[in-house]
């Protein structure tokens, strides 16, 4: 395994362990620091943790620590040191201008009443506890990032932030919730990005022709989520030509969404050597089956799955159905946070397994919220709901902040799940099952009318995201949807 804080010591004082759930003083995984350790300890614990994993990464060759974080648009965007310098990365972090708040997916700015220009500065902290060797880029490790003010203040705009705060209210009332995010790419034949792509089979969906074209590549991605201690539990060919998806373990919802961002960047980075381009957008041809990225969910108190065992539909318990009804209602919003691309849209059509009905239902893929009470060997603890309707434009900390602000709101409200849609919606009577926005100016409307987020995210943070879905907008007003998926293809 080459996560190298699993042999660190201490957790991070940042919040977040690998698999953790919590912090050694009991306080939980998403408390911001300031509550954790004072200021100046908490820097010289980071260096000093940041000291011996310098000196182990060194000692095994890597020369260069890449710190990550999630721009607005769902880009991830990176500074680099030098290992030797990652001592002062972590005690004092890495300056970044705040503009990135406000950046579009053609590298674009907009501005927001709290976002963008050219004035200020941020400091990125590496999470050491997730601080990672890069087997698809040997040399090379890497560390998502927290993003503070100068002061040391948390920057209200901190996407990763925000979902640890959401993580920490959850904590407050005993619950846990665990979580994964599938990622479905394309890969094509590397060649000037502005042309149509070449793919490297054309083996059917699901076909094992596909895989026996690509096994070397499929291989190598293996083994390089492997050494970096990435569980994969499945990896396999999907509907679309040259589309596959991997799915690894569920772990915690900060943990969840890094991983996310880890896999991604891990299967780009094999590709790249077996000289294939690779794509995460929504869209990589108007009219074909997108790639998703579907977030399955489990709510945990106390080590026990709510999800199974209870009185509610399929043995959900009262807390887990409460929850699931107030992510479902708030759906139209969360589609903002998750589904955030003009793109995304080309995507969310009916009877594409894209999740594009407001409903639910047990083993239901046409259901933006799939119930799955648990596969046969697993038992309780298998049970989950997968969310359908999100795809990989989205940045993963706002969609794992979102989707537990919503559920967390709907245990408070009590909310009940609507009758179930055991079939296919679109082959109700038109109007019968509310329809998903079809567009991202009608979940722009529905986000921008939501007080829950608008609450859960702060002013700054929730009108930057409001800012930037406007602005792109705007930039594909006259795009065709060949015109957009094209302009979109390998931004993600």
């Amino acid at each position: 395994m080459s996560t190298i804080a699993a042999e660190q010591g201490p957790a991070d004082p940042s919040g977040h362990g690998s698999g953790s759930t919590g912090l050694p003083d009991g306080r939980p995984a998403g408390a911001p620091i300031a509550e954790q350790l004072p200021a100046a300890d908490a820097r010289a614990d980071r260096a000093a943790r940041a000291r011996v994993a310098a000196a182990r990464l060194g000692a095994e060759g890597v020369e260069g620590v890449i710190i990550s974080w999630v721009d607005n648009a769902g880009l991830a965007r990176v500074k680099t040191v030098p290992v030797r310098r990652l001592e002062h990365a972590a005690a004092w972090g890495i300056g970044a201008s705040p503009c990135f708040d406000a950046v579009l997916v053609d590298d674009s700015f907009t501005t927001s009443r709290h976002s963008g220009g050219p004035v200020g500065d941020l400091r990125l902290i590496p999470d050491l506890a997730r601080l990672t060797k890069l087997a698809g880029q040997p040399g090379w490790a890497w560390a998502p990032a927290d993003r503070f003010d100068q002061d040391g203040s948390e920057h209200p705009g901190c996407q990763r932030r925000f979902a640890r705060r959401m993580i920490a209210a959850a904590a407050a009332r005993g619950l846990e919730l665990r979580a994964g995010i599938e990622v479905e790419w394309v890969v094509a034949l590397a060649g000037p990005p502005s042309e149509p792509p070449v793919y490297p089979s054309h083996g059917p969906a699901y076909g094992f022709n596909r895989l026996v074209d690509l096994s070397g590549y499929l291989r190598d991605l293996l083994h390089a989520l492997d050494e970096q201690g990435l569980p994969v539990l499945q990896l396999h060919p999907e509907y679309s030509t040259g589309q596959f998806e991997v799915s690894t373990a569920p772990e915690d919802l900060l943990g969840a969404a890094d991983t996310s961002v880890l896999v991604r960047q891990t299967v780009r980075a094999v590709g790249v050597r077996h000289g294939l381009r690779t794509s995460f957008a929504p869209a990589v041809e108007a009219g074909g089956v997108g790639n998703g990225g579907h977030l399955h969910v489990s709510l945990w108190r106390d080590g026990r799955n709510l999800g199974s065992g209870g009185p509610g539909p399929y043995g959900l318990s009262g807390e887990a159905e409460s929850f699931l009804g107030g992510v479902l209602a708030e759906l139209p919003a969360l589609l903002a946070l998750g589904a955030p691309s003009p793109a995304s849209y080309l995507r969310l059509v009916p009877q594409h397994w894209a999740g594009a009905f407001q409903c639910w239902g047990r083993e239901n893929r046409e259901a933006a919220l799939r119930l799955i009470p648990g596969p046969p060997g697993e038992g309780a603890a298998g049970a989950n709901a997968e969310l359908k309707c999100f795809d990989l434009s989205a940045n993963p900390y706002l969609l794992v902040g979102g989707v537990l602000a919503a559920g967390l709101a709907g245990i408070d409200a009590r909310c009940e799940l609507p009758a179930e849609v055991p079939d296919d919606p679109a082959n109700r009577p038109e109007g019968e099952i509310p329809r998903l926005p079809g567009t991202l100016a009608g979940s722009l409307a529905e986000f921008r009318a939501s007080d829950l987020l608008r609450d859960a995210m702060g002013e700054p943070l929730f009108e930057a995201v409001g800012a930037v879905r406007q602005a792109e907008l705007e930039l594909f007003a006259r795009h065709s949807p060949d015109e957009l998926a094209a302009a979109t293809r390998w931004r993600y």
